[in-house]
């Protein structure tokens, strides 16, 4: 094998684990990745708003609107206006939420988080280097990208799918 396919080898695989992952979450858990980290946030954040989600999992606010939209249909959060400041709505786990995380399986970037911080600086570097690059000869590196290991895009058109 040339160089060449071994890197097209090696992108697949990333994009098929990530894909067999997300098969996982949906089948063990009825979720997607992005809903299983808004959860995983509001269990450890306690009272969140809706922008505080937001930049805490890099989406957009619309994003994280329309992800709590379904869970709460789901019964698995709820919301609260503040009392304190009416402009604010806060975001809170139902038991049926903190059931389902502990069913979940973790998430692949959470795996994938805790083996790249012990890598050596200079291994991270070479690999956020390496990727950058791949992403820019996709033409890629102008896409809205969370930090988060799922199929599929998170723009306007995609949130149906949250």
């Amino acid at each position: 094998m040339d160089t060449l396919e071994e890197v097209l080898v090696a992108l697949r695989r990333v994009i098929r684990a990530t894909d067999l992952h997300s098969k996982r979450l949906a089948k063990t858990t009825g979720l997607t990745a992005p809903q299983i980290l808004l959860l995983q946030t509001i269990r450890n954040k306690g009272e969140v708003t809706i922008g505080e989600l937001a930049n805490e999992i890099s989406l957009s606010q619309a994003t994280v609107t329309t992800i709590l939209d379904r869970l709460e249909k789901r019964h698995l959060i709820y919301r609260e206006r503040s009392k304190e400041d009416k402009r604010k709505v806060h975001a809170y786990l139902t038991e049926a939420g903190t059931d389902i995380l502990k069913e979940a399986p973790m998430p692949l970037q959470d795996q994938f988080a805790r083996q790249f911080n012990d890598l050596q600086q200079w291994e991270q570097t070479m690999i956020i280097s390496a990727l950058q690059r791949i992403a820019q000869m996709m033409d890629a590196q102008h896409i809205d990208a969370a930090p988060v290991l799922d199929i599929g895009t998170l723009d306007r058109q995609e949130q149906k799918n949250d």
